[in-house]
This record gives C-alpha cells, structure tokens and sequence, in this order.
C-alpha cells in the first residue's frame, strides 16, 4: 500500500516564531478545509516508572502559549503513569493533508478554577458520564456501567448544575519540542523541529526524512 503525498513542502522562511504560533495555522486549516476527521484528536503517549508505554487517543480542548490542554479522570491509566513520570508524546495524526505534529514535552495538573469552567462547558450526559466512569478500572459488565449512569441522570436531572468530579480533570502539556512534518513525494518529507532553549526562546532544525 503506497501513496504519493502533496508535493508542496514546509520551508524554514515560512515558519511562525513560537511553535504554538505555527500550531494554531495548522490546526486552522486542517479544521478549515474539513478534510481532516476530530482535528484536535491526538494520541497521547506515557511511560510509567518502569518505562512500560501506553498510547491512547484523546481530545485537545484547549492550546495556547502555554501548551496543549485535555482532561481525563485522575485514576486513569494515563493520569497514573503521568503522577510517576510527567514525560508525554502527543501526535496530532493528520493522514489526509499529509501532515503530522509531534510534541514531545512534561504534564503538569490544571487548576480547579481552569477545569471547573471547562466542565461546565461540557454537555450534561458528559457531565454525567465523568461521574459514572472510574476510567480504567476493571467493571463486572456494561449493564454496571449504564446502571450507574441512570442513577445520576435521576439525581442530576437536566437543567441542574452537576459538581465537578473531585478526581476528574486536567493536564497541560508544556512542550519540549514540537515536531511539525509535512509528506513529500518519493518520502523525501519535510521536518522541522522547534526546540526549546534555556532562555525560552526557540530553535529551529531541520530533520531527515
């Protein structure tokens, strides 16, 4: 299976100054041309104390110049791994325009103020399902898992305000390096590498393919 990727390429004069500068125009055309399925999911990546890795996708819910934000329950495997070794990847796999961003960089706990005004953004069965869910734990059937959710829907009819779960919440990635490939024909790819510096600003290199 072979397939000839886009023959315009990523140039070192095109780049924006900061790497979440030139995130933002890529994630805006790959929402914008709408060729690209859940844009903001990525696959997040942990090791834990042992180095044992783990992928799993989720979803960005927030960036800016800080890093990348997503949200998950604090017992979860990848919450877990994240307490014994703040370490992560995140790849924003792009396969239809050809394109890949990778952020290698530590995870670090959002605030309750900053989570607890995401939560009230979600949509109420999800407000519901973060309650319901002890994320990663082994449960006897789908029949538990539903049951508890009916529960809650009894207690926290729509239109009433759901309390955020106390283990529920967020990590932002702060990045180390942030990786943006671009597919070439003949797999002569472009990438270009933002890494960080001591004095915060950033340094550029080109990878090869």
């Amino acid at each position: 299976m072979r397939k000839q990727y886009r023959a315009e390429g990523l140039d070192e004069g095109e780049l924006a100054g900061h790497p979440m500068s030139q995130f933002e125009r890529w994630f805006r055309q790959a929402a914008a041309e709408g060729a690209v399925f859940e844009p903001n999911a990525m696959v997040v990546s942990t090791a834990d104390a042992e180095g044992r890795p783990s992928s799993r996708t989720v979803l960005m819910k927030a960036y800016d110049e800080r890093g990348f934000v997503f949200y998950t329950n604090y017992g979860s495997r990848k919450a877990r791994d994240l307490a014994e070794n703040p370490h992560v990847s995140l790849l924003f796999p792009w396969h239809a325009i050809a394109r890949q961003v990778i952020v290698s960089g530590t995870a670090h706990r959002t605030g309750r103020d900053e989570t607890a005004a995401y939560f009230r953004t979600r949509p109420h069965g999800s407000q519901l399902g973060a309650w319901a869910s002890a994320q990663s734990s082994v449960i006897s059937s789908r029949a538990e898992l539903d049951g508890a959710y009916e529960e809650l829907s009894t207690r926290y009819p729509e239109g009433e305000q759901v309390p955020v779960p106390p283990d529920w919440g967020g990590f932002r990635v702060v990045p180390r390096s942030v990786e943006f490939w671009q597919g070439r024909h003949n797999r002569l790819h472009d990438r270009l590498r933002y890494v960080a510096e001591p004095d915060g600003a950033w340094r550029v290199e080109r990878l090869s393919p």
